[in-house]
This record gives C-alpha cells, sequence and structure tokens, in this order.
C-alpha cells in the first residue's frame, strides 16, 4: 500500500507526538488540580448548608420558646 503525498504529510513524526503527549499530560494535571478545587468547595457548600438547617431548626425552637413565655406572662407586643 502506498500513500500519496497528500496522506505521507498528515502523518505524525515522533517528535510531533511526543510534543502532544507531553501537552496531554500536563492538561490532565491541569484538569486533576481543578476537579480537587471543586471538591474542596462542593464540600464547603455542604458543610455551609447543614450549618444553615440546624440554625433555622433552633430558631424555630427559640421563638415557639419566646412564644409560650409572652403567652404565659400575658405580654402583649407593642408593634405587631
Amino acid at each position: 500500500m502506498s500513500l500519496t503525498s497528500e496522506q505521507f504529510n498528515k502523518l505524525v513524526h515522533k517528535k510531533e507526538f511526543t510534543e502532544f503527549k507531553g501537552e496531554m499530560l500536563e492538561m490532565k494535571d491541569d484538569v486533576k488540580s481543578l476537579l480537587t478545587a471543586i471538591d474542596g468547595l462542593t464540600k464547603k457548600v455542604d458543610d455551609i448548608e447543614h450549618a444553615f438547617v440546624s440554625n433555622q431548626a433552633a430558631h424555630d425552637r427559640f421563638e415557639k420558646r419566646i412564644a409560650r413565655i409572652e403567652e404565659h406572662l400575658k405580654l402583649n407586643p407593642y408593634f405587631v
């Protein structure tokens, strides 16, 4: 099987392949570091969401307790 000159010019030389392989390895490392950063941010967002839910639950409990105390002491708020 013989190659035309156009087909021969499309062949990759060893040096070009080695350069391309090096670029791909660098890109792989960049993608790994990007994914690591995204994982870290995702963990932080999950922690913040958990803290928000905990704080909201505590706020609701305090609100109920304050309402019971106001009712027990027969306190009427000035502003409604």
